[in-house]
């Protein structure tokens, strides 16, 4: 098994519920196990055009899938919710990312591991924090709080609202 770390962000759509639903369908995922899940966390959309604010959540999990698995699987469950890939950066119902896997570094033309922009990301950056500390280690030997302090958290809002009811099982979402 491996740790991982999934990035869930979703603009359209009631982005709570998406968000949501992203959680049950990873925690049936095979050889998978929700470890950890951050609060949300609300903040302004990068991309083009006028966009609604995004709602952004990391979860931890153990997995025995390899990494270019876990993203098809991972695009998959975003398919099945709605996602529409017309417009790079744009709005969407639901959008995962692979952020860290174990102590892998990954670049190919479909995948790179560690996230390519995960240390400009405040909106990944504190969430992630929530769910791996600030003594993370990243394959590159960086702690997570040595990235968190050269990232402002500006105007990120951790919003109190929680992907699961309660911090037993994240199947008893919705």
């Amino acid at each position: 098994m491996t740790t991982a770390f999934i990035g869930l962000g979703s603009n359209l759509q009631d982005p709570l519920r998406q968000l949501r639903k992203a959680l049950l369908a990873i925690a049936q995922l095979p050889g998978t196990a929700i470890t950890a899940v951050s609060s949300a966390y609300r903040s302004a959309a990068v991309g083009p055009g006028v966009q609604p604010d995004y709602l952004n959540a990391v979860l931890r999990l153990e997995t025995s899938l390899e990494p270019v698995d876990l993203l098809g699987t991972l695009q998959g469950i975003e398919l099945a919710q709605g996602r529409v890939r017309t417009v790079h950066w744009g709005a969407r119902s639901l959008d995962l990312d692979i952020l860290l896997y174990g102590d892998r570094q990954l670049a190919t033309p479909r995948l790179t591991i560690p996230h390519p922009a995960l240390a400009q990301r405040n909106f990944v950056l504190y969430p992630l924090a929530d769910v791996a500390g600030l003594n993370w280690v990243l394959p590159d030997g960086t702690d997570l709080g040595t990235l968190i302090a050269r990232c402002p958290r500006g105007d990120l809002v951790k919003t109190g609202q929680r992907l699961i009811q309660d911090d037993t099982v994240p199947g008893d979402v919705e």
